[in-house]
């Protein structure tokens, strides 16, 4: 009941203050992030909760799910397939090569081995751009950038995860990788992505069934709760599945993905926020404290170091301009997927789970705060129309990507000076 009550107040909070966050640095996602820290058993003790709490793991596979159905319902795959060159290059070589930057420095910095550091490097290598959804989805920014975001954190989570899976059995020790059984989670995942979406869909299409106004909203929803309990109960791959049948429903759907477009966004912004407050709960000051000097360093480098080098080069050649390049190379926010993969590594028994835990929530607390209060700075800077203050402008002219003159005021200013 806490938790509840605390939710429902912070949620109205978050609303009241929602229209201030959307023009300033003020972010819900950081609201709801420091929220769960104060209330958690390190400050207050209003809401106690574990990692070891099954709510938790719920909560944030829930959470990813409905990130993930409703990031696949923006895209199809005709889009897909005539906009692949950017996320191809971010997916190829930016990830893999993310990874192995993160895993060095858990190597070098930290003094992990190289199975545990490759994990580490596995579970950060995502990226989560719901944390940067003043840039994703914003019209102004442009549509390359949006569409190359959007896609590779919708299907990186799934990439990632077989990585997470093979790196874990190899810290455990154990001989048998199970990349059978793996195989097969992500086959079945793939499959009931595909053919629950395409025949709900078909089936509507019969002159016996037709959804009425009222509950067109609904009939998306019922197929991703379908695809949910179907991925469970035969044990497949929820977030493969999820993505897919977002990208199903988008493809062969096009008024169903409409109707349930608005209200699939606020079921899954629900299910992001509370999920950050319980995150939040977890990472107390005597946690935070735990993590040694090493252990900041190494955040440092895999939030600053990681992700934009990788970026940079798997985008050389690619001719996107400065801007662009740059937005891409920041917004790596690490978000649900490294959760949900950093709660399985923390159970998962293995040695150094703990300090492998620490290391993860440290990189996903700083990515949040510094990510959620930088979307709109950039977005602004990216929006050629966009009423920016005169700092903007300037910086745009440094690094030589502003197309318009300066205003007369700017004129005078640099004229008296």
């Amino acid at each position: 009941m806490p938790l509840l009550l605390c939710f429902a107040l912070i949620l109205l909070a978050a609303v009241l203050l929602s229209s201030l966050a959307n023009r300033t640095i003020l972010s819900t996602a950081v609201l709801f992030l420091v929220a769960g820290f104060v209330l958690g058993e390190g400050v207050t003790g209003v809401v106690p909760l574990t990692p070891s709490d099954p709510s938790v793991k719920l909560l944030a596979e829930l959470a990813l799910f409905a990130v993930l159905f409703t990031d696949g319902m923006k895209v199809g795959w005709p889009q897909l397939r005539t906009a692949w060159r950017l996320p191809g290059r971010a997916l190829g070589w930016g990830m893999p090569l993310t990874l192995v930057i993160t895993a060095l420095a858990a190597h070098f910095i930290v003094g992990l081995g190289w199975p545990e550091s490759l994990l580490i490097g596995a579970v950060l290598a995502p990226t989560d751009p719901v944390f940067a959804s003043a840039l994703v989805g914003n019209d102004k920014v442009p549509p390359r950038l949006r569409h190359l975001l959007n896609v590779e954190s919708g299907v990186n989570d799934g990439i990632a995860l077989p990585f997470v899976m093979v790196f874990l059995a190899i810290s455990a020790g154990s001989g048998d990788l199970g990349l059978g059984a793996l195989g097969l989670e992500l086959l079945l995942g793939l499959v009931i992505g595909l053919a629950v979406p395409w025949l709900a869909l078909r089936l509507e299409r019969l002159r016996f069934f037709s959804a009425s106004t009222q509950y067109e909203p609904l009939n998306a929803l019922a197929i991703g709760i379908v695809v949910l309990a179907l991925a469970q109960a035969v044990h497949g791959n929820l977030f493969i599945a999820a993505f897919t049948a977002g990208i199903t429903v988008a493809t062969f759907g096009s008024r169903q993905r409409q109707a349930f477009e608005h209200f699939g966004e606020l079921i899954a912004e629900l299910l992001k926020l509370a999920a950050l407050l319980v995150f939040g709960v977890l990472i107390s000051p005597a946690f935070l404290a735990e993590i040694s000097w090493a252990g900041w360093l190494f955040v440092v480098v895999a939030i600053f170091v990681a992700r934009p080098v990788a970026l940079w080069f798997s985008f050389l050649g690619a001719r996107l301009n400065l801007r662009e390049q740059a937005a891409a190379m920041w917004f790596g926010p690490k978000g649900f997927a490294s959760v949900v993969y950093g709660l399985i590594v923390l159970k998962s028994g293995i040695a150094g789970a703990d300090l492998l835990f620490h290391l993860i929530a440290g990189t996903i607390v700083v990515s949040i705060l510094l990510h959620s209060s930088t979307d709109v700075v950039v977005a602004r800077w990216l929006d050629d129309a966009a009423e920016t203050p005169a700092w903007h402008r300037r910086l745009r002219r440094f690094t030589g990507t502003d197309r318009s003159e300066p205003s007369g005021g700017e004129k005078a200013h640099a004229a008296r000076s």
